[in-house]
């Protein structure tokens, strides 16, 4: 059977990924690619989400066409991994090109959770968030190590289409919205955002005049 585009353009951004490594690690990633494309992520039974934090939300995962989903664990320098910044300027673009109907789904795992909470506060990161204590979301699909694949682009049966992380590559960015634009005309959109005017050459006929005589053309 012929493999999707995006799973082809998928294994070639791995394989830049890893191009330093030996080619033992090469075939690891690419099984890796192989075994998440097209599997179905269980979510807990019931997240709960707030904001920043702290303030409980009435918010449910809804059934979209797409989703993004951010899965953070508590491994490494959470600051870094976060880059709360670049992600609200991903979801502001994602929304202008989809009217809002592609939520992101933040799931984390933290190590420290009042530090986590000051991360949010300083960069006021206002998108619904999951603290996943127990680690549910983990538990359930067990994400690989490596952090970039903890980011994964969902279809509406909740199966991967694109694994890895937006913020962190271009590359994987423009596979995201390659994907996106599937469903949004994002190309006619940003042209029908653009308004054109001409204005052709006027003349006028204004007669004889003489020295000093003024006439007007409406």
């Amino acid at each position: 059977m012929r493999r999707p585009y995006s799973f082809i353009i998928l294994v070639l951004i791995l394989i830049a990924y890893s191009s330093c490594k030996k080619q033992k690690d090469n075939t690891e990633l690419l099984q890796l690619v192989k075994e998440w494309h097209d599997k179905e992520i269980r979510f807990p039974e019931r997240p709960i989400f707030t904001l920043y934090g702290k303030d409980t939300v009435d918010y449910s995962i809804p059934q979209s066409t797409y989703k993004v989903l951010v899965y953070v664990d508590s491994t490494g320098c959470i600051d870094c991994k976060l880059q709360l910044q670049k992600w609200q300027q991903l979801i502001e673009y994602t929304n202008s090109i989809s009217n809002g109907e592609i939520p992101f789904l933040f799931f984390f795992n933290p190590k420290d959770y009042e530090e986590l909470c000051q991360f949010f506060k300083r960069d006021l990161f206002d998108i619904p968030i999951c603290i996943d204590f127990k680690d549910e979301l983990n538990i359930l699909n067990n994400f690989p190590s490596l952090s970039q694949f903890h980011t994964l682009l969902l279809d509406k049966n909740n199966k991967v289409l694109v694994i890895g992380n937006p913020v962190q590559s271009e590359d994987v960015r423009s596979l995201y919205f390659k994907k996106i634009s599937e469903m949004y005309d994002t190309v006619n959109e940003k042209e029908d955002n653009k308004t054109l005017a001409e204005v052709s050459p006027i003349k006028a006929d204004m007669g004889i005049m003489k020295v000093g005589e003024i006439k007007k053309q409406i």
